[in-house]
């Protein structure tokens, strides 16, 4: 059964452009789980241009399915990841500047640095994910470094998906199988939508988690939070 995190940065994105505390990312924390999210995800940033680190000690007490920390390992977010005991971290290889992520891990040159930073992770019992691209060569780096789950960077698959869907994903699929045979969880993300995201988990039905924030806060614009989670629940449930 796949599981849908909401990732909120794009409520803080909100809130900041205004100043003040609305909308509230700990009100959209409570009701993203009310109306069925499984977890929530956020990506702080070191400019704090939408998630704040105040926001992920606000959030925590109110996380009654799982929460998901994204962001690049540096000194501070291993910090906040252990302070709160994210039940996840997903490490991306973001530069501090970086827009959105846009690419995986390099797993096989990064691999003394991954691999020290998944076992402090996991020797505070948080489980660890990291971001990769649908390469064998990575995914195969990934297990070396002992990381619970990858994360497929799926905007490859997104923006080939109306083109020839069939082909959008032959990669990730591979990349999935491999990863399941080597015992690796999968989590995927990037760009996913309504469109999309049912032919994914249809091609690749054990990915255990999609996080999706941009494409699912812009359709609660136009259905409403409640309406909007349940169509991507509806995507992903068998």
């Amino acid at each position: 059964m796949t599981r849908l995190s909401v990732n909120i940065n794009k409520i803080a994105t909100l809130r900041n452009s205004r100043g003040g505390s609305i909308p509230s990312v700990v009100e959209a924390t409570i009701n993203c789980q009310k109306f069925g999210a499984e977890g929530i995800t956020v990506h702080p940033r070191p400019d704090e241009r939408h998630i704040r680190r105040q926001d992920v000690y606000d959030i925590k007490p109110h996380i009654t399915t799982e929460l998901n920390i994204e962001g690049y390992p540096s000194k501070d977010f291993m910090k906040l990841v252990i302070d709160v005991k994210a039940d996840q971290a997903t490490l991306v290889p973001d530069k501090p500047g970086q827009l959105t992520s846009d690419h995986g891990w390099d797993t096989i040159k990064n691999e003394s640095f991954l691999r020290d930073v998944i076992s402090e992770l996991k020797s505070h019992g948080i489980r660890a994910s990291i971001f990769v691209d649908p390469d064998q060569k990575m995914v195969e780096g990934a297990k070396k470094v002992g990381t619970d789950r990858i994360e497929l960077y799926t905007e490859p698959y997104a923006s080939g998906y109306m083109a020839d869907p069939e082909k959008a994903v032959a990669p990730f699929v591979a990349a999935s199988k491999l990863a399941k045979s080597l015992g690796l969880g999968i989590n995927a993300g990037h760009d996913l939508n309504l469109k999309n995201l049912k032919y994914l988990i249809d091609m690749i039905p054990y990915i255990e988690e999609v996080s999706i924030g941009h494409a699912l806060i812009a359709d609660a614009l136009y259905m409403g939070l409640r309406n909007t989670i349940q169509e991507y629940l509806e995507c992903i449930k068998p």
